[in-house]
């Protein structure tokens, strides 16, 4: 008998032990590699090290195993691996194209991303991944034999396997104890990498919170919210939700190319010290609209109250919201809502439909409201990556080369940012169009304030895209750009705004500044967290 044949016999009438441990190994060996790159990074290859990083492999290994264990038997094995090879195949993916990280935030963003998003994302690469680490694995365990002995047997056996992970994973933390301390304690975010673990740890935050919010009631704010019609002359405002916009692309905030060449034909304030609420759409446009501060939010709690357009919608303001993204997130349940991802919605669309065409048949809207103020949120399809390419017409592909493929590691950096700075041009466009309509609406008080929720990694330190957990996010992706016009009625217009330009802000302030300028009075709104409160050193 040959060395193949006898390996061939191995795998092919094998325990469930013997299953658990070959997929287990395939897990460590090829699945992983995101992780041990970020651990060779931290603890690099030498004498000193080499030992421990080899050490993880059984570390890992173990801990795959003890979590798996007790869902393996010899009826529910091959359903339950299937499942998690073909999952962390994507996951694999996506942490090694990307250098992503699977945690609750990325997978509530996956739940909530529809299919126009996720065919933004599919390339040959995924399907190479998915073939190789998903369907062909998973085709060997649908057909591989599962051998198994009497129930007691079967116990026996299982206890024997646990027992054996559970010393090889003590035994190699007291071999390199001091090694695990400064692993476990400070570098926390490499633990963030480990596929499948922490995305199943991530997956379980997430359905437990839903469990415990399946009958949420909602929390009432801002009940006794009204309008002071301080002068008789009604509010317009335009809130410009924007996506994965950074505040260093924006030429209003600095000397960077000229990305803005009509919004600085305009007399706009670009406030260059704006941080966002979070690195994903999915945690931070709740927050962006949540009376909660960022040191106190979650989306969990969020979802338990009524957000700012509620409160709004109490003081008796018309709210729209027009959605060119995937959804509000559950913000806009309560308000009108109308989605223009589609042709026979929006008329503006080629490839794609583009954020301009929210603003067809507006007017109409406006003139239908013959009493109260008028808050419309758009919500741009922006900068969404990582198709950069596809977010703007042909007409404003300006700088180039560009990255015509969401394979970002195969473009070279210079065609990335051509990419990313082309669809920042198409949203100075937008913008700049929302100050000509809000021109034409001379009987109004008009305001016009973009902002965006959160910023892009484009390849700096090999990350891309966003979505990092916030503390070790890099300014990239918090670092967001606000931008405000004011209207001929709108007395701010007068006031010397320059001075704010370089203060602190961040997403906590828009539920209290939105309120300022509509000019809505209710026990929730902070004056001293209103950016346009004069009290607090904006002289006329």
């Amino acid at each position: 008998m040959n060395i193949l044949q006898r390996v061939g016999d191995y795998f092919k009438d094998v325990s469930v032990n013997k299953l658990l441990m070959i997929i287990t190994t395939l897990f460590v060996l090829f699945y992983n590699t995101s992780f041990f790159t970020h651990v060779v990074e931290v603890y690099p290859l030498n004498m000193k090290n080499t030992g421990f990083v080899a050490s993880l492999t059984v570390f890992v290994w173990s801990i795959i195993v003890i979590l798996f264990l007790p869902f393996c038997s010899r009826y529910t094995i091959k359903p339950f691996l299937i499942v998690f090879i073909l999952i962390s195949s994507l996951t694999a993916y996506f942490m090694d194209s990307y250098n992503v990280v699977i945690d609750d935030g990325m997978i509530i963003n996956a739940l909530d991303t529809d299919v126009s998003e996720s065919l933004d994302l599919f390339s040959l690469k995924l399907v190479i991944y998915f073939l190789l680490l998903g369907l062909l694995p998973s085709y060997y365990i649908y057909r591989v034999n599962i051998v198994t002995g009497s129930l007691g047997q079967e116990i026996k056996n299982k206890l024997i396997m646990l027992v054996v992970a559970v010393l090889a994973l003590v035994a190699v933390v007291m071999l390199f104890s001091k090694f695990y301390a400064s692993f476990i304690r400070e570098h926390k975010p490499l633990r963030y990498y480990s596929n499948p673990v922490y995305y199943i740890y991530s997956a379980g935050k997430v359905m437990s919170a839903k469990l415990k919010d399946k009958d949420t009631v909602i929390m009432p704010t801002g009940r006794d919210a009204h309008d002071l019609e301080k002068d008789g002359i009604r509010e317009l405002v335009i809130l410009v939700v924007g996506e994965t916009a950074r505040a260093d692309r924006f030429s209003l905030n600095n000397n960077y190319r000229q990305t803005n060449p009509l919004l600085e034909k305009q007399n706009v304030l670009s406030l260059r010290n704006v941080y966002s609420c979070g690195t994903s759409t999915a945690e931070s446009l709740p927050c962006m609209f949540s009376i909660l501060d960022k040191e106190d939010y979650s989306i969990r709690k969020a979802a338990k109250r009524e957000n700012l357009l509620d409160v709004l919608k109490h003081a008796g303001v018309n709210v729209l919201w027009r959605d060119n993204n995937s959804s509000s997130k559950g913000i806009a349940d309560r308000v009108d809502y109308e989605s223009y991802r589609r042709a026979d919605v929006n008329p503006v669309c080629d490839q794609e439909c583009r954020d301009e065409g929210m603003l067809v048949g507006l007017q109409a809207y406006i003139d239908s409201k013959l009493n109260g103020d008028i808050l419309i949120v758009l919500h741009q399809m922006g900068n969404h990556g990582p198709a950069y390419y596809k977010r703007y017409p042909k007409a404003f592909e300006k700088y180039k080369p560009t990255c015509k493929t969401n394979q970002l590691e195969d473009c070279r950096v210079e065609e990335i940012n051509n990419a990313y700075d082309n669809a920042i041009l198409y949203t100075d466009y937008f913008l700049s169009k929302v100050i000509a309509f809000l021109k034409k609406n001379t009987g109004f008080k008009t305001t016009m304030f973009y902002i965006s929720d959160h910023g892009e990694s484009l390849g700096e330190n090999g990350l891309y895209l966003h979505g990092m957990p916030y503390f070790m996010a890099p300014d990239a992706q918090i670092h967001v750009p606000a931008v405000f016009w004011f209207g001929d009625n709108n007395p701010l217009k007068e006031l010397k705004l320059e001075v704010l330009r370089d203060v602190a802000y961040s997403h906590d302030n828009i539920f209290h500044t939105v309120l300022g300028l509509l000019e809505v009075e209710t026990e929730v709104y902070d004056k001293k967290k209103d950016i346009f409160n004069t009290e607090l050193g904006v002289n006329p």
